[in-house]
């Protein structure tokens, strides 16, 4: 019997809108009320996940950065993987380089050298995964997102490295031009045994420390609360989320998953716009998954 539902947000919990639908709230408290717990695992930072949670009025445990940090349902941090500083100037000297963009997510918050790229980056998210939405439209609802999700804009990143009290989480690397362009950094990293790339959009690429994958946090997570892996569920759309699809007990993918990402899923639900997570809960409800 499933004891724990695990979701990620962009791509899978929250719709082409980024909001959580209705359906998957409604569907959500449900697994609550039959005593199934829900957690999030996302890439994105706390400061970035917890406003279109907080919105529909989930609170829930939440591994965030890929599994950089994870928090408790009161939203205390109980675990926190970084990337060191040397490792890290030698990536950002890699970005500079190929002319790309990037942001980092720090144990004080996110960290942006460049506010028109990164309104620039959310547009172009928001775009392609709604292509009935204009550009236009799109800008406007970056704007109005990246508004609540407390972005800290810098000269440069030097201070933030000097910062000895700031711990390094997560490196996320933009192109509009897609992984083609990401493909000599992440070929560089790969050689790198200290961190671990993964991508949860075609324009992007997610660095983190070797440890901080999804599956890793959730198979920790799991065993303080005594619920074997098998009893856990897990819901995701992109290749940061494939290590959790691998070690839970039933796993789905929604159907605007990447087909490589489909391949570890040993079910499919739909898409994210039309509560794949919902119909996912369900499923496992009514089946008895």
């Amino acid at each position: 019997m499933i004891e724990l539902i695990v979701s990620d947000m962009d791509g899978t919990l929250l719709n082409d809108k980024m909001e959580v639908s209705a359906s998957n709230v409604s569907a959500i408290n449900e697994a609550n009320r039959l005593g199934i717990k829900f957690m999030v695992a996302t890439g994105r930072g706390y400061t970035e996940a917890v406003p279109a949670l907080q919105e529909v009025g989930i609170d829930c445990p939440m591994i965030t950065l890929n599994g950089g940090q994870v928090f408790d349902e009161d939203g205390q941090l109980v675990e926190n993987l970084g990337i060191d500083k040397t490792t890290t100037r030698h990536i950002l000297e890699d970005v500079k380089k190929y002319g790309l963009y990037c942001e980092i997510m720090t144990s004080k918050g996110i960290f942006s050298d460049d506010k028109v790229r990164r309104i620039e980056s959310m547009t172009s998210l928001l775009h392609e995964t709604n292509p009935d939405t204009t550009f236009k439209m799109a800008l406007v609802l970056a704007v109005a997102r990246l508004e609540v999700m407390h972005v800290n804009y810098v000269e440069n990143f030097k201070e933030v490295l000097e910062d000895n009290a700031q711990q390094v989480l997560k490196i996320l690397v933009f192109s509009d031009v897609g992984q083609s362009e990401l493909e000599p950094i992440r070929a560089k990293l790969a050689a790198d045994s200290r961190v671990v790339v993964t991508s949860s959009f075609k324009n992007n690429i997610e660095i983190n420390h070797v440890e901080a994958q999804k599956g890793i946090a959730l198979a920790k997570f799991a065993k303080k609360r005594g619920i074997p892996l098998e009893n856990v569920m897990a819901i995701g759309d992109n290749f940061n989320d494939v290590s959790m699809l691998k070690v839970a007990g039933a796993s789905f993918a929604v159907a605007n998953a990447e087909d490589g990402v489909k391949e570890f899923a040993k079910y499919l639900t739909s898409k994210n716009s039309e509560n794949g997570v919902a119909e996912a809960i369900m499923r496992c409800i009514n089946e008895n998954l």
